[in-house]
């Protein structure tokens, strides 16, 4: 009967449309509710600034490349940090690595920013067991995991053969097999192409060996999330990443949902969601006239509201690029000539690992950095835009405060462009600094909270203050109604804060961490009729094309860590 009673904080929520009103947020048994007892525990957040637990929608934490990524990088684990020497102990355990963290320090490093919520979007299937270990030994904050379905064998040829439902039948089957949450797609048929030496870039390219072709995948799965309703869109990293001129494949992979619309119980509006958009948002024929097609990407998706996007944000840092976009990282690895690791995951996907600076001083990197900016003070519905930095791609997620700080304070990003050496080659490239406009908290809440909980169907659970939903409160020492004019201010209150709560136990007290209540592991369960046609081909499929047996493939049910089903009847 534990209750908690966070008193006269200004309080943000977009979905009750709680614009900074002195408000008190009650606790009950782990959830929000409308009163407490007079034996209730009291927050004092009077002067300051209170939100729901935050939310990252996309983000890679756990599995195999982010191991290989601590293991490629021992520098990043014992040089480099916020903090002298790279290690801190502050909870239960020591943490370390900055743009490759250990898992103690993720689930820390979240907490202190007061977030309680992540999505890893990236799982190889066949290393989901890996996935979950990891999960298990992240503190505090509760995970999901999207298995990657772009380069499926078993797709492609459902796909191919318009099987819908089968397609369907086995999507649902993986999910449950992984304890996966959705469908993420990564460089549709790219990664398959990969293994053949070649790439998909554009998404009318066929796929060698299979007669499909990347927007014939994308609108297949597609269809087939629809068909099953399933919490989140379609998860998409498209084609030609990261090259100049790509803005005009990102158009045109968002112009396949045009006409699609969705019908769920859980309250998303969107069918796809395009995830680190900042990649797949320029201009140019090369890399000497590459320039921000930012303003062209955002008009489209402003005007389509069956989209939502998150930023992914180059922050100017060291970082450790990982992404299953195989021939991306080969690609980077040829300009850059860092390190390089490549997987290839049998059927079903592959990966790469390469360390990469964005410098200040060159000027791609801060025309990049000017593009993720332009994404978000560009959009119009706050809703459909959220936070991230693709961590660990475009730099690690303990920047986001800097992010808020950007993109709350104009002097912020002009303190940043006057530090760049080619800062009027950025400017000359991108709109960034004619841009005036300054987001405000409650536009910062809907970013990072209500926005990305609604566009994952979890809004039941996270990403508002509603009764009913988890205990999942931030309290930030900001008093709304007297926002400091340094920015800096404003970033060091979203980098630690004064109370993070996790359903009804305060967590972190001033920054510090001071309880690791327990978390969950949250997957989708589809109920619906066994297919016999598709059992049967997973049966062949693992008899001929993998190297284990199906009964040592899925996730045993005593491997998820209080798992927590998303239960769903197939639309």
């Amino acid at each position: 009967m534990a209750e908690l009673l966070i008193k006269n904080g200004f309080v943000f929520d977009p979905i009750l449309g709680i614009k900074g009103d002195i408000a008190d947020v009650a606790i009950k048994n782990g959830r929000i509710t409308d009163k407490v007892s007079d034996k209730a525990e009291i927050v004092d957040a009077s002067g300051k600034t209170v939100m729901a637990g935050g939310v990252d929608i996309h983000t890679h934490v756990a599995g195999p490349k982010v191991n290989v990524g601590r293991e490629m990088r021992p520098e990043d684990k014992f040089f480099r940090g916020e903090y002298r020497g790279g290690v801190l102990k502050q909870g239960k355990r020591m943490e370390m690595g900055f743009s490759v963290p250990s898992t103690w320090k993720t689930g820390y490093a979240y907490a202190r920013m007061g977030y309680t919520f992540a999505n890893e979007a990236a799982m190889p299937p066949l290393f989901a067991p890996h996935v979950h270990e990891e999960f298990r030994d992240t503190p505090i904050i509760d995970q999901t995991a999207m298995p990657v379905f772009g380069n499926n064998w078993f797709c492609f040829e459902y796909i191919k053969n318009d099987e819908t439902e089968n397609n369907a039948a086995y999507i649902a089957w993986l999910l449950s097999a992984t304890k996966g949450f959705g469908i993420k797609i990564v460089n549709p048929g790219g990664t398959e192409a990969w293994a053949w030496g070649k790439n998909c870039s554009s998404i009318h390219d066929e796929v060698p060996h299979f007669e499909i072709t990347p927007a014939e995948i994308v609108t297949g799965l597609i269809k087939a999330n629809e068909y099953l309703g399933l919490p989140h869109s379609v998860h998409i990293h498209g084609n030609n990443m990261g090259n100049p001129g790509n803005y005009k494949d990102t158009l045109d992979t968002l112009r396949l949902t045009s006409g699609i619309n969705t019908s769920n119980k859980f309250g998303r509006e969107q069918v796809l969601h395009n995830t680190h958009l900042q990649f797949h948002a320029y201009k140019g024929s090369s890399w000497s006239d590459f320039e921000s097609g930012a303003k062209e990407v955002m008009d489209y998706v402003n005007q389509n509201k069956n989209i939502t996007v998150d930023i992914g944000q180059v922050t100017l840092d060291e970082t450790t690029t990982m992404t299953s976009d195989g021939p991306f990282e080969y690609h980077l690895n040829q300009l850059t000539h860092f390190k390089w690791a490549n997987l290839d995951v049998e059927i079903e996907t592959g990966s790469g690992v390469v360390p990469h600076i964005y410098d200040k001083d060159v000027r791609t990197s801060g025309i990049q950095w000017a593009i993720g900016l332009e994404i978000a003070l560009f959009a119009k519905d706050m809703m459909r835009v959220y936070i991230t930095t693709d961590h660990p791609n475009a730099g690690p997620f303990t920047r986001y405060p800097g992010i808020i700080a950007w993109l709350m304070s104009e002097k912020a990003r002009q303190a940043t462009l006057d530090t760049m050496k080619w800062k009027d080659k950025v400017i000359d490239a991108s709109n960034i600094a004619s841009m005036d406009r300054e987001l405000g908290l409650y536009e910062i809440a809907q970013m990072t909270r209500a926005g990305p909980a609604k566009a994952l169907g979890l809004l039941d659970i996270y990403g508002s203050l509603k009764e009913g939903s988890d205990g999942n409160v931030a309290v930030y020492n900001l008093n709304a109604d007297e926002l400091p004019s340094d920015p800096a201010l404003i970033e060091d209150a979203f980098r630690n804060t004064a109370y993070t709560v996790k359903e009804g136990v305060i967590v972190v007290r001033d920054g510090k961490i001071v309880a690791e209540p327990p978390k969950h592991t949250l997957w989708t369960k589809v109920n619906m009729p066994e297919n016999a046609q598709v059992m049967h081909d997973i049966r062949e499929k693992f008899s001929t094309s993998y190297s284990i047996n199906l009964e040592n493939y899925p996730v045993f049910d005593e491997n998820i860590h209080n798992a927590r089903a998303i239960e769903l009847d197939a639309n």
